[in-house]
């Protein structure tokens, strides 16, 4: 395990920086986030699988397609976005980490997002811009001009949580709508595991 742990701790939160993480399951409906609630103590929220054409517009349209994320979620919302950082940690080789995708200038939030992110396959300074939090993965990718795949592989309805109501700026439990999502090379190599949810439209 590499030993090289950064961790972003709320008010009143515990610091896990010095928990050993169980092994990790990769096959679960909310991964890589649940894996990231385990990891800081916090329980997961309720989600329930969804076939696609269950999803309702907008969501719909927003999450159901093969296309870069950020730049449909920029065309929806007629704006740039960045991130706000509010977790992460170095495992194994991968970056883990929990952002809120924010509007520039209005920082409406637009997605919360959970993602394991293989730096292996990134050179400088790619590497360092992932890291640094700030630029959507999406943009490093089309900046380095890297071709990939995004390939969702499930939907879900989910009862927000504390954590995740908190990030989005939400009051009480809304359902939201999101994504499990991967990012593949064209030559298949895996670069990036995402969970996307998606604040009420």
């Amino acid at each position: 395990m590499n030993s090289s742990v950064r961790n972003i701790v709320e008010p009143g939160m515990p610091d896990t920086q010095h928990t050993v993480a169980p092994a990790v399951d990769r096959s679960g409906l909310l991964f890589p986030l649940d894996a990231l609630h385990r990891r800081a103590g916090r329980s997961l929220p309720l989600a329930i699988p969804l076939p696609p054409e269950a999803l309702p517009e907008p969501e719909r349209s927003l999450l159901v397609h093969e296309r870069d994320m950020t730049r449909t979620l920029e065309q929806f919302h007629r704006g740039t976005i960045h991130l706000e950082l509010l977790s992460c940690h170095q495992e194994d080789g991968a970056y883990w980490r929990e952002v809120v995708l924010r509007l520039d200038g209005s920082e409406k939030a637009v997605e919360f997002g959970a993602a394991r992110i293989v730096l292996d396959h990134f050179d400088e300074p790619w590497r360092s811009q992932i890291v640094e939090g700030y630029r959507p993965l999406g943009g490093i990718l089309n900046a380095r001009g890297i071709r990939y795949r995004s390939s969702p592989d499930a939907y879900f309805s989910l009862t927000s949580d504390p954590y995740v109501t908190k990030a989005l700026g939400l009051q009480g439990a809304p359902t939201l709508y999101g994504r499990r999502n991967r990012l593949r090379s064209t030559e298949g190599d895996l670069l990036a595991e995402i969970l996307e949810i998606l604040p009420p439209q």
